[in-house]
């Protein structure tokens, strides 16, 4: 193996390997993919940051798995922000813990919510269950960073460990001052390389904080192994090693290159009467309603000029810049934002925000719900119906309906909202 036995069909096949001698293999990474992770561990600082070939998803199978082990619960809680991505509800399902949602007053949107240290000390002493660990997404898919540092102080009062899905944070580490959640605190958490940092669609990063419990160091590997291929890609693990270069050596210098470009983006987006969300610096999050139109529209005229943004709704449109991003595309951007402000701003448009996400009745656990015969149905009919799988694209794949909640008047709004015409709910 492979088939293709080093020819070029693609261009890439002379290093796509598999696990031959001399090529280290990933579940226990003794050689080149050993030495590697080092390099990637003495970079983030950590106790050890993994390899994974297979996205965040398999991150957060792990940091989860890990929670629940070290529990010594039989069916552990995990306090979890309900802005959580699928893969999260897919791990309450393989792994059967117990959720209690985190859901602020302050709901900004379906994919955005701010947590504060309060509201997880709110949540841990009122709780009559005694928490596992604590799950939160920072930064969010709107680019919201939360305050890690003010919550881990929290968490590690309580003796609990603080869990971060930073899938859209890797590059955090690397800017000036240090973000990363290990810096600020967390125990573990997820990094999807590819989303920031010149890394192949699916090189991710799981990191184990200095702190973290003995079992989890002990574990990790294995409990990846579990959840993972067999056969990871050589060339996704090739393009990790090459980061930890990138990293070391160029990643600063063009992220402070970089900044000035993106910050006279930010302004002249401003000055055609734009307003922005969140503050994290590698994604501009687009008001649009702010000139009276959606997202959606301003999306589709982006994507007329030949600019595709990463996600759109009726409220937003999320751009993603990385520092491979060139001051003339920065420009030519801002010419086309100019030219959609004056044809799509709009006087006394309708409201475009959302309707309100409200925690959802639950008859079934997660598990029970995606273990359970499933059919797909209108959202017209699906009124009362106990949800399935979760029903979002991706992006932004954050559920409306958790799987095993009753779906509501509510939830069947917003599934409107987000041009959602079916539900997968569990056969009756």
């Amino acid at each position: 193996m492979p088939g293709h036995k080093g020819r070029s069909f693609l261009g890439c096949e002379p290093y796509d390997l598999t696990e031959v001698f001399g090529a280290d293999v990933l579940s226990q990474a003794t050689g080149i993919i050993g030495e590697s992770e080092a390099n990637a561990t003495a970079l983030f600082d950590t106790a050890h940051t993994f390899y994974s070939t297979e996205g965040s998803t398999l991150a957060i199978m792990t940091m989860l798995s890990l929670a629940v082990m070290t529990s010594g619960e039989k069916r552990p809680v995990i306090l979890a922000a309900r802005n959580a991505h699928k893969a999260f509800l897919y791990a309450a399902a393989w792994l059967d813990f117990e959720i209690l949602w985190l859901m602020p007053k302050e709901q900004e949107h379906l994919c955005s919510l701010t947590v504060t240290a309060n509201d997880v000390e709110k949540a841990l002493t009122s709780s009559h269950k005694r928490v596992a660990a604590v799950y939160l997404t920072s930064p969010d898919y709107l680019g919201a960073v939360t305050d890690l540092s003010a919550i881990a102080s929290v968490t590690k009062a309580h003796g609990i460990p603080l869990l971060v899905d930073n899938a859209h944070g890797a590059y955090l580490k690397f800017t000036d001052p240090d973000r990363h959640p290990i810096t600020l605190g967390a125990t573990a958490c997820c990094d999807s390389a590819h989303k920031t940092l010149p890394v192949l669609t699916g090189g991710a990063y799981l990191h184990i904080a200095k702190d973290a419990p003995r079992e989890y160091i002990e574990n990790a590997r294995m409990v990846m192994a579990s959840f993972a291929s067999t056969s990871p890609s050589y060339l996704i693990l090739g393009s990790l090693d090459l980061a930890n270069r990138y990293l070391a050596e160029t990643f600063f210098d063009k992220f402070s290159a970089l900044m000035p470009n993106s910050d006279k983006f930010r302004q002249r987006l401003l000055a055609l009467g734009f307003s922005l969300y969140g503050d994290e610096p590698l994604k501009i999050t687009v008001d649009a309603a702010s000139i009276g139109t959606t997202g959606e529209a301003l999306s589709a005229f982006l994507r007329s000029h030949g600019i595709e943004c990463e996600f759109a709704d009726r409220r937003y449109l999320v751009m993603m810049l990385s520092t491979e991003t060139t001051a003339e595309e920065l420009t030519r951007t801002a010419e086309v934002f100019t030219e959609a402000a004056l044809k799509l701003r709009r006087e006394g448009a309708s409201e475009q925000n959302p309707p309100t996400l409200a925690l959802l009745p639950s008859a079934m656990t997660p598990r029970q719900a995606m273990l359970s015969p499933s059919e797909t149905v209108p959202i017209a009919e699906a009124l009362g119906r106990i949800a399935h799988s979760p029903t979002v694209s991706c992006p932004p794949a954050i559920p409306i309906a958790v799987s095993g909640e009753v779906i509501t008047e509510q939830a069947i709004r917003l599934f409107e909202y987000y041009g959602i015409t079916t539900v997968a709910v569990v056969k009756a």
